[in-house]
């Protein structure tokens, strides 16, 4: 089982093991070179790279489940249970790198922050700073918090294109919150995906030890540079074993761009379908090759139909970098900005094309409530279908569906509602609503219903 690291919680105790002090001195010690030769230690690049890798504290409210009995409106009523949820406060602990020393940009892990209401950083020097969260990509696991401090250290970013397995990599962070921790090892795989840890995953796989609290810390290599954010270990029985996935630089790198510039990641769309290619797929359309991608199909007036892909096409290159997968091809345009124009290479008929193409904005059609807001998750919103707009008035969003017992229904939203507007801002599509709510803690929702209307107040 594939283990994220979330909730971490500091060590109830730490077993300490006796040691047996012998009577005689101890005569020998490690001598400080061989042979003339001094003996290798890591202690030079980690005095530069510790001082970039900060603890975090972030804290949020959690609501807590209820007992089934008291869903029931008849017993509220009769023994005055108020329907407001009770809730707990919750801490989660983490890692974070800095990377960007003179505006105090700090990259770490969306499950480390996420529903926070407080972020607290601890530096290596010992002072503290409360945090902002300048924005979040769950489908990553990627945040930016930003502190208002001086003398800062960061690290350097490396090309993590430039990894290979065998690599000597070093992991830094706040393992069970017992503070900051360094531990060693090589990387053990590449290009790690369908995982299912997040939605976008092109992994680092180490073998330094990563435990719960590592999440947002620091993978480096032996100059010091950073060349992943730790993100998730697998853990069987809930420890590490060896196995660690971080998530590369580039990638990270990337995302933070669009997080600090617009507090989000605007994807774009290619406009296909593809399936992996395998050996007997391969061998059928006439390929010499098992690694590619088949596109099954292509939607009409995308930005693949008109740079001339074909369903049947196997995309066998994107801007030169050969792809192995399906998994490829999704990573690759999902970190391109809109607009960007990707170079790709394809196999038709025994031919290998070049083809050119234009990322355009994807319009959102459905989109669930977790992802817009944690207060509306359990509901699932789409655009206003053409023959339920009105002329003349605002053209809303649709509720398509809303989980009983979750937080979108105890707030009082249902199916087939249709929301006018979000923190006053009028809704025209899922677009206009991600605006409205992104950052808010607070909603303050119009509903329509039938030929009612109401506000819903969200906090």
């Amino acid at each position: 089982m594939l283990t994220r690291l979330r909730r971490i919680h500091p060590p109830v105790a730490l077993l300490l093991a006796a040691l047996t002090i012998p009577a005689t001195p101890l005569l020998a010690a490690l001598p400080a070179s061989v042979d003339g030769q001094p003996l290798p230690t890591l202690a030079p690049m980690l005095s530069q790279a510790t001082p970039a890798v900060v603890n975090i504290a972030a804290t949020g409210r959690t609501e807590v489940r209820e007992n089934p009995l008291l869903l029931d409106p008849f017993f509220r009523h009769f023994f005055s249970v108020p329907k407001q949820p009770r809730q707990e406060r919750t801490q989660s602990l983490g890692s974070g790198v800095i990377v960007d020393a003179r505006q105090g940009y700090i990259l770490t892990n969306n499950h480390v922050v996420e529903q926070a209401d407080k972020i607290s950083v601890k530096l290596r020097d010992g002072r503290e700073f409360e945090a902002r969260l300048l924005g979040t990509d769950k489908e990553s696991d990627i945040a930016v918090i930003q502190i208002p401090a001086e003398k800062l250290t960061a690290l350097p970013l490396a090309d993590s294109e430039s990894l290979q397995v065998g690599d000597f990599v070093v992991a830094i962070g706040n393992p069970f919150g017992l503070g900051q921790t360094v531990t060693s090892g090589i990387v053990s795989a590449l290009g790690r995906t369908n995982l299912g840890i997040e939605g976008y995953e092109d992994f680092i796989q180490t073998d330094a030890s990563i435990n719960p609290g590592n999440s947002g810390g620091a993978l480096v290599n032996l100059r010091g540079e950073l060349v992943g954010i730790n993100t998730a270990i697998l853990a069987p029985g809930g420890g590490n074993v060896g196995i660690g996935f971080a998530i590369p630089i580039n990638m990270a790198g990337s995302i933070m761009q669009q997080l600090v510039e617009h507090g989000e990641v605007q994807r774009g769309k290619l406009g296909i379908t593809a399936q992996d290619l395998t050996p007997d797929l391969a061998a059928a359309i006439g390929l010499d090759r098992s690694k590619g991608t088949v596109i099954s199909r292509i939607e009409i007036d995308s930005p693949a139909a008109r740079a001339d892909l074909r369903v049947g096409d196997v995309i066998l290159e994107i801007d030169n970098r050969p792809v192995r997968s399906s998994g490829d091809v999704r990573n690759r345009v999902g970190m391109l900005r809109v607009g960007s124009r990707v170079g790709m290479t394809v196999w038709r008929d025994g031919k290998t094309l070049q083809r050119s193409v234009v990322i355009e904005p994807d319009r959102l059609e459905r989109l669930a409530g977790n992802k817009l807001h944690y207060q509306l998750a359990g509901a699932t919103f789409s655009n206003l279908p053409e023959s339920q707009r009105r002329p003349g008035q605002a053209d809303g969003i649709l509720v398509d569906a809303v989980e009983p017992d979750s937080r979108a229904w105890r707030a009082s939203l249902r199916k087939d509602d249709i929301i006018l507007s979000a923190n006053r801002v009028a809704l025209h599509d899922l677009d206009d609503l991600k605006q409205a709510v992104r950052g808010q803690r607070k909603l303050l929702i119009n509903v329509q219903r039938g030929d009612g209307a109401m506000f819903i107040l969200l906090q």
